[in-house]
């Protein structure tokens, strides 16, 4: 129990760090992609060796990077799954045609998108349904591709991470990229579910948890949701970029678009995730309430 209430003031202050790192980077135009990937990943390790021990959140992290990792350069050389695209050198050092802090982003974010799709539909665990196992992949992907709905606009055609050569009818970015986006997260969301549901090792199922744990993914993620929002608001003006098919657009209306659909996507599902997840902490609280109240009226009789 010690253990878990260091964990947790560590996990808090990682938390803390990385709101106000955010904050920072959008108000101030701080660069910091990457020391903030890695903070974000250093987080969804921590956490998630609580739940599933680091054989688990290990292996998590091991899949998540060589399948987006395979994946991505899978699509710059042929256009299969996401479209065609490159990586330009602003966007750090790679691995292969990658960039390092791709494989972290995929895992960190990923991370949370797949906790906020266990408190929706419930663990994956070794003695759980199947329709657990297929179905937390499903919607955790979908999870997945919200967030890059309020990130690609800006991170491709706007910032230059990135370019899509052919362009794209969302801001220079093309239906396939979230449809790859997708797969791809799908893919080892569901690898890492069947290994949850199969390892014979203990994987903390029966660690007792607080809500407040679950509360903390739910938390980060609507941060990044509410930077989308945070960036609109702080962005005055407006100037004319252009995709690679030669479209041009505002880059206000960009961030305004991003807002607007992180809005009723990403804090949308981390409300209703939050909800669900005070739902399930009253209905355990009323059952308590009543198993006590039934073992007095037995002991009474």
């Amino acid at each position: 129990m010690r253990k878990i209430t260091l964990s947790m003031n560590l996990l808090w202050l990682l938390v803390a760090v990385l709101v106000l790192a955010r904050l920072t980077n959008i108000l101030f135009a701080v660069p910091g992609i990457i020391p903030l990937t890695l903070l974000a990943a250093a987080f969804a390790l921590i956490h998630g060796a609580l739940r599933y021990r680091w054989s688990g959140v290990v292996t998590f992290f091991v899949i998540s990077l060589v399948v987006s990792n395979v994946l991505e350069n899978v699509s710059i050389l042929t256009g299969f799954p996401f479209g065609h695209y490159h990586y330009t050198a602003s966007a750090g050092p790679k691995l292969f045609l990658v960039p390092l802090f791709i494989g972290a982003a995929y895992f960190a974010t990923g991370y949370l998108a797949w906790m906020l799709a266990t408190v929706l539909v419930g663990d994956v665990r070794r003695e759980g349904t199947w329709f657990t196992t297929i179905v937390v992949p499903l919607i955790g992907s979908a999870v997945m591709v919200m967030w890059d709905l309020t990130l690609d606009p800006t991170a491709s055609t706007i910032q230059h991470l990135w370019i899509w050569e052919q362009g794209g009818g969302y801001f220079g970015v093309p239906l396939t990229n979230y449809l790859g986006w997708f797969f791809t997260v799908y893919v080892f969301f569901q690898l890492f579910a069947l290994f949850v549901r199969f390892r014979t090792t203990a994987d903390g199922a029966t660690r007792r948890l607080p809500d407040s744990y679950y509360g903390q993914a739910i938390m980060l993620y609507a941060d990044l949701g509410l930077m989308a929002v945070v960036a609109y608001l702080a962005t005055s003006g407006s100037r004319l970029v252009t995709d690679a098919a030669g479209v041009a657009w505002q880059t206000r209306s960009i961030t305004e678009a991003e807002a607007t659909v992180s809005i009723f996507t990403m804090l949308f599902v981390a409300a209703l995730t939050a909800v669900k997840l005070l739902q399930a902490s009253a209905n355990a609280r009323n059952r308590s309430i009543e198993a006590a109240a039934e073992s007095t009226t037995i002991a009474a009789a």
